[in-house]
């Protein structure tokens, strides 16, 4: 296997090892921001990143006691991650069929004030395009989890020859 090549089937034991070690490896935004594989199975998926600072938004006029809310865009980029991953493992060959985002729709609920946790179901994987549903849900100050956005991606599907 060459430096710069994902790893392969062979070098790991599931799909969700093989996906977090893409994301420690492969994917520096990802990786950066915290993303971890928490639950893989067929046709679902749910990844998690945890609340810091650094993603969340600038609010000069929060009180000190308030802890800021995490940029929408973290959510948008769970919500088109984890969508795209749940394709792949309702296909029959997960490891070498690759996807890109077609559409992606994205309805915020509410501010995003801890660690977030994105769970994906497939609704459709097609001969070339596959659609899916994602929930976010954060936990509230008042340590309530609770829905912060919903989404659905539609995947471009490129099996191998």
């Amino acid at each position: 296997m060459s430096d710069d090549s994902p790893a392969s089937v062979e070098d790991v034991d599931d799909i969700a090892e093989f996906l977090q070690n893409y994301i420690d490896e492969y994917h520096e935004f990802l990786s950066w921001i915290g993303t971890s594989v928490d639950d893989v199975d067929n046709g679902t998926m749910t990844l998690s990143i945890p609340y810091d600072e650094k993603l969340t938004n600038i609010r000069p006029h929060a009180g000190e006691d308030q802890r800021p809310d995490i940029h929408g865009g973290i959510a948008a980029t769970l919500i088109d991650t984890v969508g795209g991953f749940a394709i792949q493992t309702d296909l029959e060959d997960p490891f070498s069929t690759g996807v890109a985002t077609i559409n992606l729709n994205v309805n915020y609920l509410r501010p995003a004030t801890g660690d977030l946790e994105a769970t994906a179901e497939v609704v459709r994987v097609g001969s070339t395009v596959g659609v899916s549903e994602v929930t976010v849900e954060s936990t509230t100050p008042d340590g309530e989890t609770k829905a912060v956005a919903t989404g659905q991606g539609s995947y471009r599907i490129f099996r191998p020859e």
